[in-house]
């Protein structure tokens, strides 16, 4: 009778490693939600009280696992007998989360592997253990050269192997061929999966560089590199005075804030302004130089909070520098035309220049959502020349240098607007040290993460006559 009720008792509930259950808890939420890994990990890691090396061995495990994603399913592509999309998805994602640790961090195999289990079991039931440890135990049998050699061989073209060594989807390859040419593809590939370092910027008269801890950025004159710990916790930060804004960003802001008009000088709009980073940069500009900048967002929530970034409080004074925000269709601004001295359009974009920080992004985007973005940044860029003034700027941006959301689009707004001209923007980036951040469009702007350590950012400058 003894027997009959343990063979009956109910098998207890494996012990899963906290730092792997929180992994695991961000990649679903990425999954399911499409929700960033960088918005949802700080949440995670409190709720779950992880702090030191327990938070870093979490960020590890979801950023890497996001960046690998392309080769671990290779590797577990060949080591189960099904194909990858009748594999339980939960169940997947522990897969790679167990890949990583085999493949590309030093944790021992076995403990790789039985957490992995552990994880597996508790998420999806015992049978799936079973086959987590049987798949993950031929993962383990050859190392990550190993395994992207063999598969490399068998890839039908060189963007295919690229892709696979990579981890990168292969029309996103053959983008960026086309954008940096043959020679530099692997190595800004490669740039592509290198975590990137925090990189805060002192809000011009507002803050310093010096409040800040870390290491003065190489071209932008406001930026640290933060050499570690959690930046909210950096006075400046936490007032409002100073903020984290990947250098590439910080550039761009810059150069709109630079590149010569003609003319008075005390407009100046940011027209796709959400979340607000460079919107706050650019208004300390202005406040320095007697100017105002007016954000335009569309969507509500982005617009609260640019005016976060900014400062605005309900009841209080606008702060130097600040006309307001609005929150309206930049194709539309409620806006006079002709009234603006200075028009940034940081337009909506694939994202493809700044997958070290949303490695996920590489995953979600298709080949036809730049065929779907096109017009809106040709539309956004008309608005922005409507809205100048003769003898004002415009200029253009995106964080990624497809060249049907850059070059192109910017030349097919030209071909159409005789009242408009391409600015050369070589001298004004060279006042800040980018002598060789050439776009490819003559005059043009761009920057590398492998090149010049920034997110792969765009700009053009216009000039309304």
């Amino acid at each position: 009778m003894a027997d009959r009720r343990a063979a009956r008792r109910p098998a207890s509930r494996p012990r899963v490693d906290p730092a792997r259950q929180a992994a695991l808890e961000v990649l679903t939420a990425v999954r399911v939600e499409d929700a960033y890994a960088n918005l949802v990990l700080p949440a995670v890691l409190r709720s779950r009280g992880l702090v030191g090396r327990d938070a870093g061995l979490v960020t590890e495990l979801v950023a890497g696992t996001l960046r690998g994603r392309g080769t671990y399913d290779a590797v577990l592509a060949a080591c189960i007998d099904r194909p990858l999309r009748k594999v339980q998805v939960k169940v997947l994602d522990v897969l790679r989360l167990g890949a990583h640790q085999l493949l590309a961090m030093r944790v021992p195999t076995h403990a790789a592997i039985s957490t992995s289990v552990d994880l597996a079991k508790a998420a999806a039931g015992q049978g799936a253990g079973g086959f987590v440890n049987a798949v993950l135990r031929k993962v383990a049998a050859d190392d990550l050269a190993g395994w992207t050699g063999r598969l490399a061989a068998a890839a039908p073209d060189d963007d295919a192997r690229l892709a696979l060594a990579h981890s990168h989807p292969a029309w996103v390859v053959a983008e960026l061929r086309r954008a940096v040419g043959d020679d530099e593809l692997p190595a800004l590939l490669a740039a592509d999966n290198a975590p990137p370092r925090v990189t805060l910027v002192a809000r011009p008269g507002r803050a310093t560089p010096d409040e800040l801890p870390g290491t003065p950025t190489r071209w932008s004159p406001h930026g640290v590199t933060l050499d570690g710990g959690d930046p909210t916790s950096v006075p400046a930060v936490a007032e409002g005075r100073a903020g984290v804004q990947d250098e590439g960003s910080q550039l761009v802001a810059l150069l709109a804030a630079a590149v010569p008009v003609v003319g008075d000088d005390a407009v100046w709009v940011d027209l796709c302004a959400g979340p607000g980073g460079k919107s706050a940069l650019l208004a300390a500009l202005a406040a320095g130089r007697d100017a105002r900048l007016l954000a335009v967002e569309r969507q509500p929530h982005r617009a609260r909070l640019v005016a976060r970034n900014l400062g605005l409080r309900p009841g209080a004074p606008l702060p130097d520098g600040v006309a307001g925000v609005v929150t309206a269709d930049g194709t539309r601004p409620p806006l006079r035309p002709g009234s603006v001295d200075r028009v940034l359009v940081d337009a909506p974009c694939t994202g493809l220049g700044a997958l070290r920080r949303r490695p996920e992004a590489r995953w979600r985007r298709r080949p036809e959502d730049v065929t779907e973005l096109v017009p809106l940044q040709r539309a956004l860029l008309a608005s922005a020349l409507d809205l100048a003034r003769p003898g004002g700027v415009v200029l253009y941006a995106t964080c990624s240098p497809v060249l049907a959301e850059t070059a192109e689009v910017v030349s097919a707004v030209l071909d159409a607007r005789p009242d408009a001209a391409l600015v050369d923007l070589r001298p004004t980036a060279a006042a800040f040290g980018l002598d060789d951040a050439v776009g490819a469009l003559p005059g043009s702007v761009q920057l590398w993460p492998h090149r010049h350590g920034t997110d792969a950012m765009f700009v053009a400058a216009l000039h309304r006559s």
